[in-house]
Parts: structure tokens; C-alpha cells; sequence
């Protein structure tokens, strides 16, 4: 008899299954609740585990019995962060965004001048706008721009942050939605922190409307912005399916999820 499955290893599949259980908990773990989060006999799952015990990818606690990920796990998360890379993987799927939300989609990264356009995909419904392949977008009233305000380390931001902010408390018409100081732009951060995207209506960029979320690395911070944008001011609402399918992308593409 053969455990072959498709083009896979059955066994292999089951053992890998409970590699993935114990990375997603918080740490170490008994026998018990390991076979119990993975639905498998204790004495099944005693055996994968010793196997991994000498491969090093778990090790055991010597006076509790717990097992938790071992120095070799530890070794390939690190390759796969280092061999990792968030504008590629990101930019592939924009294509699928823009059909699924019928938005024009863009994939921005921080750059010496800020947030600048790296991808494009045109939308279903062709959207007028003088936005391409390397503008660099405002970080306080564009929604790709709120995005690194709330997750981009604030070192990087702070000069760009201070120029536009003092712009807009000479002209608060710049910045319509937030007191323009250093309170309001920490209550939006917040704001987009908590909900987990930023948008601007018409407002910002006359006759379009935008919104955005974070492509998270392993520290939570935004390695890049994938934002959405078009005419329908219902197609940013919080509870839109085009928002939703943002999120879920952004989700997809992170190490980590939004928070």
C-alpha cells in the first residue's frame, strides 16, 4: 500500500500539518494539545515528532515534556524572509484586483521622495487621471500616503510628515478631514490602524475616489502600498466588496496580517 496522493506523499502532507499547527500558536505545547489541534491520535502524532526532534526542526523541553519549533525551523523562516520579496509577489496578482474590483490598482513603495508608483493595472471602467508609473503621491492626503503614515517606520516618514504638515496648518483647506497637528494626524493613524486601510474621496483627488492597505513585513511595517481607486464613492466604504477584496489581498501578500 502506497500513501502517494496526487503528486504528494500523504504521510508527508500530515506530518507537515502539524509543523504548521505549532508555528501558529504562541509557544510551546503538550503531546495532548498538539493531537488535539491536529485531530490525530496522540501515539500518531508522538512519532512525527521525534522525527522532527532529530531533524531539529522541534525541540523538547526537558523538564515540562512541551515541544515547540527547534533551531532548524527557526532556520528556514529566516531564508524564506530573506529570500522574500514583497513589490514582486505583490505586483503579480494586481491584474486579478483590478477585475475583481473593476478599480484601476496600484502598487506603491517608499522611496527617497515617498510614496512612488512601482505597478499599475488599468481598471475595467477606464479612470482619467494624471497618476503613473513613478508619481510620487503625498503622504498626508493621498490614501496610499496614509498608509505609510500609519505603517511605515517614522523615521523614514518624519521629514515629509513636518513639510506637509506645516503646509496644511498655513492652508487647512489642504487637509479637510484632520486638524492639521501633530494630535490629528496620531487620531488618523490610529484610525487606520484600527480598520486596516485608509481612503480619500473627491475631496483630495477631484472627481476620484481611493482607498488603500499595507503590505506588512515580519514586523508589521508597510514594505508597500497596493491601493485601489475609480468614480464610486460607494466603492470605498468600509463594507464594500471592493474593499474587502483589498484587504483580503493585502492579507495575502503580508507576512503578517493588519493590525
Amino acid at each position: 500500500m502506497t500513501d502517494e496522493v496526487g503528486h504528494g506523499l500523504k504521510s508527508l502532507d500530515t506530518a507537515l500539518g502539524v509543523l504548521a499547527f505549532m508555528a501558529r500558536q504562541d509557544g510551546p505545547l503538550t503531546l495532548s494539545d498538539i493531537a488535539r489541534g491536529c485531530g490525530m491520535p496522540p501515539s500518531k502524532v508522538h512519532r512525527y515528532l521525534a522525527s522532527f526532534v532529530t531533524a531539529r526542526l522541534v525541540r523538547q523541553e526537558g523538564r515540562s515534556g512541551r515541544y515547540d519549533l527547534g533551531p532548524e525551523a527557526l532556520q528556514l523562516g529566516l531564508a524564506a524572509i530573506g529570500r522574500h520579496d514583497f513589490v514582486n509577489s505583490s505586483a503579480d496578482g494586481l491584474p486579478d484586483l483590478a477585475a475583481q474590483t473593476g478599480m484601476t490598482a496600484l502598487l506603491a513603495v517608499w522611496a527617497n521622495d515617498g510614496a512612488t508608483v512601482v505597478r499599475w493595472q488599468r481598471g475595467l471602467s477606464p479612470t482619467v487621471t494624471s497618476i503613473g508609473l513613478g508619481t510620487t503621491l503625498p503622504l498626508l492626503t493621498s490614501a496610499t500616503g496614509r498608509i505609510f503614515l500609519a505603517y511605515a517606520p517614522q523615521a523614514a516618514i518624519r521629514p515629509m510628515r513636518e513639510t506637509e504638515l506645516r503646509r496644511a496648518a498655513r492652508q487647512p483647506a489642504l487637509l479637510p478631514d484632520v486638524p492639521a497637528n501633530s494630535a490629528g494626524l496620531e487620531t488618523l493613524r490610529d484610525t487606520i490602524r484600527a480598520q486596516g486601510f485608509a481612503s480619500v474621496d473627491s475631496n483630495f483627488i477631484p472627481g476620484l475616489v481611493a482607498a488603500a492597505a499595507p503590505v506588512l513585513d515580519w514586523q508589521g511595517e508597510a514594505q508597500a502600498v497596493v491601493t485601489i481607486f475609480g468614480v464610486d464613492p460607494a466603492n470605498i466604504l468600509p463594507d464594500s466588496p471592493q474593499v474587502r477584496a483589498l484587504l483580503d489581498y493585502c492579507a495575502a501578500c503580508s507576512v503578517v496580517r493588519a493590525a
